[in-house]
């Protein structure tokens, strides 16, 4: 009585953490799967806890115990097999090896998921007729004077044995996909979630051995909880400190938005006497052809800077800005349009991979377009005076409803731990720059319900990925 009571609490240990779960991934399909994996190791152990009252129940009541709470272990592997495909279908990944991601995402599917569940049904049902479980007999737990009772397996019993040895593949397979997730608390949690898993499954062998009883099990559970405990914990206080980072951050932002505003003014009345003098110099019948065409580059870098002033204006008095639906490809094609001349200068190359005809998103132009003019100006200044092979490539990925954005440069590189850094306010390693250009970045495409990263960096380059909603589909290109 009082070892199955003590079986029972400890299974009570992944339900608490279960709740845990959904607090820190509140309304996440994947805090969802593992709120019901973690139940279905408390019907586990409340399936062993069973096999313990024999003072207390008949035997035919204990063996109807013994086969519902059988529905835990039975039903962990379609509930691993929904943790991975969450983790594909809801979480970013970032898989180099194409033939593998094709894999993954052949494997990881809804119909598989479904059929899997259908076979886990199948398989419990057997387990509930004496062709899985026959009977129970009773065994005294070596080295102890403690009785208990045992499952005696009928003819099927094999499909349950086999059935549960598919755990350990599945588990590997998450471990997999872990390592390929961008965010970095997700990563390390599924990682240790999976090392944990595998030290269940080995505690859990024990069960198939009689006379070694079944607390084994009962111990892996408790190393499990403890460890995933500890998991939740590192990655709150990580959570935590990332949190108030992001504090501070915005009363940065807070900061240089007040200071924007009083410089608005001030390049609104220059942004004028440029566009005075340039339409002046273009009704000129005295200018060369080549004089024309800088002249013209000069109107659209004002007419850029103008509407920019403009959005400022209405973000200060408005609090707002205004998106339509518009095609991404044209917004990078004339920020390259605007960067050329300086790329000339610095001979640096700058390439854009038109992958789709058409890559449209709800998104304001403007804005979106001086998010990669500061980011291919970045890139421009990045590269060394002795740098020979001197790129900047662009290219476009649609992947579920997101639209992915790589702009990838052959510079010096980002040290690692500045990854993060370089996006606050006033962080800039130029002598003369005011380090807003990147937390401008950051910002807009916070706007856009998206988000930006650095995904590598080296001395051989940089690779910036912009991630943004996708509100229509595009076409592909095809030549």
């Amino acid at each position: 009585m009082i070892i199955a009571f003590l079986i029972a609490i400890i299974g009570i240990i992944p339900v608490v953490l279960a709740i845990s779960v959904l607090k820190i991934y509140k309304g996440s399909e994947l805090g969802y799967a593992l709120l019901l994996y973690m139940l279905s190791i408390g019907f586990w152990q409340l399936d062993i806890a069973s096999l313990y009252l024999k003072e207390i129940l008949p035997e035919n009541v204990i063996l109807w115990f013994f086969r519902i709470f059988r529905a835990g272990p039975t039903f962990m592997i379609p509930l691993v097999f929904y943790l991975s495909y969450v983790s594909i279908k809801k979480h970013s990944i970032n898989i180099k090896n194409k033939f593998y991601n094709r894999f993954l995402l052949s494997i990881f599917n809804r119909k598989l998921l479904i059929l899997l569940t259908i076979w886990s049904t199948f398989v419990y049902f057997i387990n509930m007729t004496k062709l899985g479980v026959a009977g129970l007999t009773e065994v005294k737990i070596i080295n102890t004077n403690t009785y208990s009772y045992f499952p005696e397996y009928g003819q099927l019993s094999f499909l349950y044995t086999y059935h549960t040895g598919s755990f350990i593949i599945f588990v590997l397979f998450t471990y997999l996909i872990s390592r390929n997730i961008q965010n970095q608390y997700l990563k390390d949690f599924l990682g240790t979630f999976s090392f944990c898993s595998f030290l269940l499954f080995l505690s859990g062998l024990l069960n198939f051995i009689p006379k070694t009883g079944t607390l084994f099990s009962s111990l892996g559970v408790i190393i499990f909880s403890v460890i995933i405990i500890f998991s939740f914990v590192r990655m709150n206080t990580v959570m935590a400190v990332n949190y108030n980072r992001l504090m501070e951050r915005q009363k940065k932002l807070d900061y240089s938005g007040n200071l924007t505003a009083s410089l608005v003014h001030e390049v609104k009345n220059n942004i004028q006497i440029i566009n005075g003098y340039s339409k002046l110099l273009n009704e000129s019948t005295t200018i060369s052809s080549q004089d024309q065409k800088m002249n013209e580059m000069i109107q659209l870098a004002s007419q850029q800077l103008e509407e920019l002033t403009q959005n400022y204006s209405k973000y200060i008095n408005d609090q707002s800005i205004d998106f339509t639906m518009d095609d991404i490809n044209i917004v990078i094609e004339q920020a390259i349009k605007i960067t050329n001349e300086m790329a000339k200068e610095k001979s640096v190359e700058i390439s854009f991979d038109r992958k789709y005809r058409t890559l449209k998103a709800f998104v304001n132009q403007t804005n979106l377009r001086q998010v990669f003019v500061n980011l291919i100006k970045n890139s421009i200044e990045a590269f060394p005076e002795e740098e020979i092979l001197r790129e900047i490539m662009i290219f476009t990925d649609i992947q579920a409803d997101k639209i992915f954005i790589t702009i990838v440069d052959t510079g010096m590189g980002i040290p690692a731990e500045n990854w993060e850094g370089i996006f606050d306010p006033f962080t800039t390693s130029k002598k003369d720059g005011l380090g807003l250009g990147l937390p401008f970045v950051k910002k807009v495409v916070f706007e856009h319900r998206g988000d930006i990263n650095i995904v590598e960096s080296s001395q051989r380059g940089t690779k910036f990925q912009i991630t943004l909603p996708q509100y229509s589909f595009s076409d592909f290109h095809i030549y």
